[in-house]
């Protein structure tokens, strides 16, 4: 039973972060440029782990492709970010830090690299070289990337984020987050506890 709500709850969670990546997604936006999809990439790579935010970036970017008309930019430059941002996550044990650079180097070198041939010979786009789009990827990536590592930190030190990665069934790394909620909950338990005479 418990398992069963968690994967619902992981879904539901899933979903609700596809959906806002979505809306927020022509926020600062220019061709080459979407921070808040770097935003949404990191923390679903925090929550929820490498192929869960990779997910979330494929389905956020074919939904933009068909409803939006944006270009296939809306693919190449997410998906290897949001993978290798969950990748750098793990390997250094919850540093969200590494988060954030796993999303700059994957978006703003690989992504903008691919995206080159891509928008050059398959959207038949002219005056496109190499390092086109580098550039705007790797700027777009760090403002998407400080509000992210300013949002997950917030959550870290109030043990929020433990508590989300827990319930979602992820590896948590946190453990000055865990300490400090498991605090409180004993903190309660014993206050409950206590007789007034």
């Amino acid at each position: 039973m418990e398992k069963q709500r968690m994967k619902t709850f992981r879904m539901v969670f899933l979903a609700m972060m596809v959906a806002i990546g979505v809306v927020i997604s022509p926020i600062l936006r220019i061709e080459g440029m979407c921070p808040t999809a770097h935003l949404i990439n990191i923390t679903c790579s925090v929550f929820m782990g490498p192929w869960y935010s990779l997910l979330c970036a494929c389905m956020i970017g074919v939904i933009r492709m068909m409803f939006m008309g944006i270009p296939p930019l809306a693919l190449t430059g997410a998906v290897f970010g949001a993978f290798l941002s969950g990748v750098f996550y793990r390997a250094s044990k919850g540093k969200i830090i590494c988060a954030v650079f796993g999303e700059i180097f994957g978006t703003g070198i690989i992504g903008s690299l691919v995206s080159y041939p891509v928008m050059a010979f398959i959207m038949g786009r002219d005056g496109l070289n190499a390092f086109y789009y580098t550039p705007m990827f790797i700027s777009a990536t760090i403002m998407g990337g400080i509000a992210a590592y300013v949002f997950l930190k917030a959550l870290s030190q109030t043990g929020m984020l433990a508590k989300f990665q827990e319930s979602l069934g992820a590896k948590v790394y946190d453990r000055n987050g865990r300490k400090k909620t498991e605090t409180v909950h004993a903190a309660a338990g014993h206050a409950g506890d206590s007789k007034v005479y």
